[in-house]
Order: structure tokens, then sequence, then C-alpha cells
């Protein structure tokens, strides 16, 4: 059976950029007969605003897009996190590691290794044999010992990433107790039983590592499908940092359509049958349905 989600998170409204996501993944889950489940991905509970997560629901209402199941919250399920943690301890994917932003710097500094992936330092392994000395402050997946990771995208084709030279080990539990969404997306996926995961191309970043995940946690890795991205007037991608807009619940059939052209899908007039020709618009499309 078909399952899919969307898993915003509670840092700002959901804006133009957002409505992409969630209309694709909720056309995805109908044109192959599924359920469409919501997930509010909070794990990160320093950078959630209190209530978002019901102004998220009554924006997502307003477009006519229901779970088909109760929501989960991410801030609540800390001991399944913890569980997949220590299970990737025991099998040695994991390791605890006691360097500070400053020290990986320094690290990449000497080996003359400066530039920054994505905004993000890739870690050069100072920790895997051994904390030399200091206090472990966060957990890490080893990476060096995976081979470059090839998978398919539904929409973008044959994909591959090189995780340990691209990304390095990456954090699992972060120095102030949170758990990083990598293992947490990947823990909640599978206990959903998400068979496909429908999203925003500036998440495909994420998927070998996640990939990574799943196998080393003996769970199923859903098929993936990521989605065009909406941009802002700077050319970079609409997101809540840059300023985005919340979305008008006013003229839901507007915003719709504006989300459905950049999906490539033609314009509705008429509100009561928008989502249901988009349906099939999607199926023929995509070509996924059964």
């Amino acid at each position: 059976m078909y399952i899919g989600r969307f898993a915003p998170s509670p840092t700002g409204p959901l804006h133009a950029g957002s409505l992409v996501a969630a209309l694709a993944s909720w056309l995805d889950a109908r044109a192959h007969g599924g359920q469409w489940l919501v997930r509010i991905e909070d794990v990160d509970s320093t950078r959630c605003l209190p209530g978002m997560d019901q102004t998220i629901l009554q924006q997502l209402a307003a477009f006519g897009l229901h779970s088909d199941q109760p929501l989960r919250y991410q801030s609540r399920r800390a001991r399944p996190y913890q569980q997949a943690l220590e299970q990737l301890i025991a099998s040695g994917h994991a390791y605890p590691c006691g360097c500070s932003r400053r020290d990986i710097e320094l690290a990449l500094q000497h080996s003359g290794q400066l530039k920054a992936r994505h905004g993000e330092l890739v870690y050069p392994g100072t920790c895997r044999h051994g904390l030399h000395g200091k206090p472990a402050r966060a957990w890490r997946f080893r990476t060096d010992t995976q081979p470059p990771l090839h998978w398919q995208d539904r929409r973008l084709g044959d994909q591959s990433q090189d995780v340990a030279a691209e990304v390095g080990d990456f954090i699992l539990k972060r120095a102030d107790g949170c758990f990083a969404y990598q293992l947490a997306v990947v823990v909640d996926d599978a206990a959903q039983g998400i068979t496909d995961v429908v999203r925003g191309e500036d998440l495909a970043d994420n998927t070998a590592r996640q990939i990574l995940l799943q196998r080393a946690l003996h769970l199923p890795t859903p098929r993936y499908l990521h989605t065009p991205l909406v941009l802002g007037p700077n050319g970079e991608k609409l997101s809540k940092q840059n300023g985005a807009r919340a979305l008008d619940t006013q003229h839901p059939l507007a915003a719709l359509n504006h989300a459905a052209a950049v999906l490539g899908l033609t314009e509705q007039h008429e509100p009561a049958d928008a989502l249901a020709n988009w349906v099939a618009q999607w199926q023929y499309l995509y070509n996924h349905a059964p």
C-alpha cells in the first residue's frame, strides 16, 4: 500500500514553496490510491514557534489537504531516536565527537580544505578513532567505510553522491542533546510505513545520508521524488529565511494554481474540480499510478 507524507517544520507559516511540496505529495498519494500523512518535524525545538503547528494545519485545510492519519510530532519521539542511535553505536556505525565548529575549521585549515559545502563544513573525521582527551559533545555517523551511493529519483533520474568525500561523518545527535533531522526522518518514515517521499528539490542532497542510515538500521528505503523549487526575486529558493510571505488562504484556488503551474499542471477555474483534475494530470505526467 502506498503511504506518502508531508513533513513541515513549525518555524513559520507555509509559503508558496511549501504548498508545491504539499500539493505534489498529496497528488502522488491520491494518484496511487494511497494515504497521505502530515508529520510535524519539530525535533529542533529551538527553531519552532508556539502554535505554528496549528497554523500550518489550518493552512492545509484551507486548500483541501487533510491528513489521513492522526498527526505525529517528532518532539514526542525521543525514545525511538535514542534506540536507533544505540543500534548504530552497537554496530560500529556511530561514534562520539568532541569537536566544536572552531575545531573543525582549524582541522580543515591545516589540511588545506576550507571550502564549505552548502554553508556546512565537511567533517574531517577527527574523532573517528578516539576523542583525544576531549569530552564527547555529539554523535556522528561513520562514512569512511561507505562506497559512493547511487539511487534513482522519480523526477531527477540517476543520482549519486560520495558521502564520505562530500559530506563527511554527519551528526546524529547534537551537542545540545537534540537529535539530528537525518536520524529522526529515517526513523519516522520507517515507523509510519512511508513508501514514497515527495519533497522539494532542495532536500535531494539529504537522500544519500538517509539511505545510508536506512541500510545501517536495516530499514526499507522509500522511493524518492523531488519537486521543482519556487524561487524568490533574488533567484534563490523561496524560504522563510529570505522573507517568503505566508500563503493567502483567502484565495486558495489562486495559490493552488500557482503551485500546480510549478509542477507542470494546467490552470483550473472550478475549485470543486481542481484537485481531482490535477490527480488525473499527475497520473499522466508521472505515470506512477498502479
